[in-house]
This record gives C-alpha cells, structure tokens and sequence, in this order.
C-alpha cells in the first residue's frame, strides 16, 4: 500500500534501502532489520519460529509488527506479534522472547502477506491477545 499511514511488509529492497548508511555505534539498541530477520522466535513455553518481515507504518516509519514463521511449528503459517509484546532481545544468541504462548499464537488470526493489515484486522489481532489497542 501507498496510502500515508498505511502498514505494509518491508522488503528485502526496501529494507536495504532504508538501513544503508545508519550507523549503530551509537546507540547499542539500534539494529538493523536485515540483522533481525532470521531471529527465532521463544515464547513462554518455548520455541515458535522465526522473524521473516516487518510490517511498518508508513506514516511515522515505526515498525508495528515482527512477521513471524512459523514453518517449524505449523507448517506455511504466518502471524504477526507487537513490538509491545516482545519481552527481550538476546542479540548474542539471535533470539526474540515474546510474552506469549504457543498455543496462543497457534490459534491467533493469520497474517496473509496479501491482504493489508487494516484496522479491521489489528482489532481482531489486540482483541485476540487480550492487549490494549494502540491506537
């Protein structure tokens, strides 16, 4: 989409684009999406996948969900988690901790890189978890 406040997937181009010449040396928080993808996944009660994309909101360039496949788990399946609901980051072992279940998110509403992610969709999505709407 190229609405002003739209949320889209980055792609691999779009992410070159945007994290050449940013420099993290500065910032010990600031990472590079290129590095993030990849990352797998931990819920509470254990592996679930790894980061395959982003969704960011165009408008203000925050990134407003971590695509996660779930291949190894179930099988083609897409969801997307909340920055909000990441409870750490171990860089050293590319690892992302998030505050949830597996079996939550087994059951949550898909994500289906052809559909937008509206409001329509992130309603069902915060609704789901139980976790106050952002916006």
């Amino acid at each position: 989409m190229t609405q002003a406040g739209a949320a889209r997937a980055v792609g691999k181009s779009e992410q070159t684009l945007r994290t050449e010449g940013v420099e993290t040396h500065g910032d010990p928080h600031l990472r590079s999406v290129r590095e993030v993808s990849g990352y797998r996944i931990r819920a509470a009660d254990g592996e679930i996948g790894r980061v395959a994309d982003f969704i960011v909101d165009t408008d203000g360039w925050a990134i407003r969900y971590l695509v996660v496949d779930t291949r190894n788990w179930l099988p083609g399946r897409k969801v997307l988690v909340a920055p909000r609901w990441v409870q750490s980051i171990d860089w050293g072992d590319r690892l992302v901790h998030v505050r949830l279940h597996r079996e939550d998110i087994k059951n949550s509403p898909e994500f289906d890189p052809n559909e937008p992610v509206n409001r329509e969709y992130e309603a069902r999505l915060y609704d789901y978890y139980g976790r106050p709407r952002y916006w």
